[in-house]
């Protein structure tokens, strides 16, 4: 009667542990955030490779949010971007959205670069300056055929 009280407890505090793990992961994933805690924004990128929805989106190199929706616009057949941004980061509304990358062998992410306003993004407010993603096979390209500035002559 002892060992089973004993397994049934052992068992119980392995459950207890592995549910822990299971919400501490969870919420660094961002999967425990609330709709009623973030708000949207909206973005138009010219071009929008290596993110999908789940994206991360960082400012200050720190996780501030997340795609939501993509979608092709088909009048200006730019790639239209929903945002769910903190609701503790209230945006200026000259602030700057870009793809930027981790690096030559790492993935991209939506970057945040805040402007200098007073007045502040609402939701549901489009973030008018953007800047889609730079492929790196067009910038290795433009440097081995030469670049299209013209040399200087002596």
């Amino acid at each position: 009667m002892a060992s089973e009280r004993a397994e049934i407890l052992a068992g119980a505090a392995v459950l207890a542990v592995a549910v822990g793990f299971l919400a501490y992961a969870a919420n660094s994933a961002g999967l425990m955030t609330r709709v009623g805690q973030t708000y949207p924004l909206t973005a138009s990128f010219r071009a929008m490779d290596g993110i999908s929805i789940g994206s991360d989106v960082r400012m200050a190199g720190l996780k501030v949010g997340t795609i939501s929706d993509l979608r092709l616009n088909p009048e200006t057949f730019f790639a239209d971007a929903t945002i769910q941004i903190r609701q503790d980061i209230l945006l200026p509304e000259d602030s700057a959205i870009l793809i930027s990358s981790e690096g030559l062998l790492g993935g991209n992410f939506v970057e945040i670069v805040p402007g200098g306003a007073l007045d502040t993004l609402s939701p549901g407010d489009e973030i008018e300056d953007t800047q889609g993603a730079v492929s790196l096979i067009t910038l290795l390209m433009k440097f081995v055929s030469g670049s299209d500035e013209p040399e200087a002559t002596p």
